[in-house]
């Protein structure tokens, strides 16, 4: 057996004992933008459709699909182009001295 095989014959033994909890909160941590990425992939649309859907799927595993609903509704707004990143709130600001 290959190295690649053993690899991802482990990998799946890892998974099947897993969570489905600890798994999405995983993936939702994973896909979440960074704050070092954020001006990078802040308007990333296919970025920021999976770090919602990832998101909502925890809140669906925590039976809370009032949390769920709306991260649903922005992953389809950025995939559907009605929705758009907002203007960074740091942006124009001006240090202030004392």
């Amino acid at each position: 057996m290959s190295d690649i095989n053993m690899a991802s014959d482990q990998t799946t033994l890892n998974l099947q004992g897993a969570e489905s909890l600890a798994l999405a909160q995983a993936l939702a941590q994973q896909l979440a933008i960074s704050p070092i990425d954020w001006h990078r992939l802040n308007s990333n649309r296919q970025v920021r459709a999976k770090e919602q859907v990832a998101a909502a799927l925890v809140y669906l595993l925590k039976d809370q699909p009032e949390e769920a609903l709306p991260r649903l509704e922005q992953a389809i707004g950025w995939l559907n182009r009605s929705v758009k990143a907002p203007p960074c709130p740091t942006h124009g600001e001006r240090p202030t001295h004392g």
